[in-house]
């Protein structure tokens, strides 16, 4: 851990030597890194209430606590292949105790596909090996395995890093866009966040990727018979872009009609 000289309370924690949660040890809803910024506004979208959030790739669990902080009794789900780091940061974080937050020690994909179907509001993918995301985590068995375990209306948040021109971001937003049916992006229901430089392909930087499982399906078989988020989760909301650009670092959101242009002809991934 690493402590900011300006702020004491703040800290970074480093996995490997790269920078993997941003935490302020008073403020359990402050989120530091600017792609967390990102995916909670698109989460603040969604109806008021507890949520149940599976996060693949849990380090510091900073993303966790600020859902828990938003929204109390939140039920979820972190999931990291290091144990020790899982360890670590229960002594040394204050998070919310199981049940609130469960961590496991798992590969993320063997997780992902032992989770309940239709189980979960929220799956939030953020990791990586050095600086990119594992092949087998941002492919299409990924993206269909994501899709099973939300709750129709749910939301699939995936953290993309990526180099001019975006290659490998282009592709995720086409695999998305074939496991999560015909018009995800005309409806509103896939969308791509980042900062404009790096939309604009002037440097290295993180895209968010966010995908909503198409409302209109049933819910018997979500566990308890709890209902999914009603059917009005449009990514294309003018509140998000608005929120967005706001952030201490504004991002640009890309949806619809422009987020069909940024894909172009790329390819799913396989």
């Amino acid at each position: 851990m690493e402590r900011d000289p300006d702020h004491p309370e703040r800290v970074t924690l480093h996995v490997n030597g790269v920078p993997s949660s941003g935490l302020d040890l008073t403020d359990p809803g402050f989120l530091a890194f600017e792609y967390m910024q990102q995916m909670a506004a698109v989460v603040a979208l969604l109806p008021a209430g507890p949520l149940r959030v599976a996060h693949l790739g849990a380090a510091g669990c900073a993303l966790a606590r600020h859902v828990e902080h938003e929204r109390p009794g939140s039920r979820q789900l972190g999931v990291d292949v290091d144990a020790r780091l899982l360890t670590l940061v229960r002594e040394w974080f204050s998070l919310p105790r199981s049940p609130l937050l469960r961590l496991r020690v798992d590969d993320a994909a063997r997780a992902l596909e032992a989770l309940p179907e239709r189980s979960y509001d929220v799956v939030v993918r953020d990791v990586f090996a050095g600086d990119s995301t594992p092949e087998h985590l941002a492919g299409s068995a990924f993206a269909r395995a994501a899709r099973r375990a939300l709750r129709p209306g749910g939301v699939l948040l995936a953290n993309c890093a990526d180099r001019p021109p975006l290659g490998v971001a282009r592709r995720e937003v086409a695999t998305l866009a074939a496991a999560f049916g015909p018009g995800a992006a005309a409806e509103g229901r896939l969308a791509a966040v980042a900062e404009p430089g790096v939309l604009k392909g002037r440097r290295y930087g993180n895209v968010v990727l966010a995908a909503v499982r198409p409302p209109d399906e049933p819910t018997a078989g979500a566990p308890g018979g709890e209902p999914g988020p009603p059917a009005g989760t449009d990514l294309r909301d003018p509140a998000l872009g608005r929120a967005l650009r706001t952030l201490p670092v504004p991002a640009h959101l890309l949806a619809g009609a422009e987020l069909e242009r940024f894909a172009g002809t790329a390819a799913p991934l396989p």
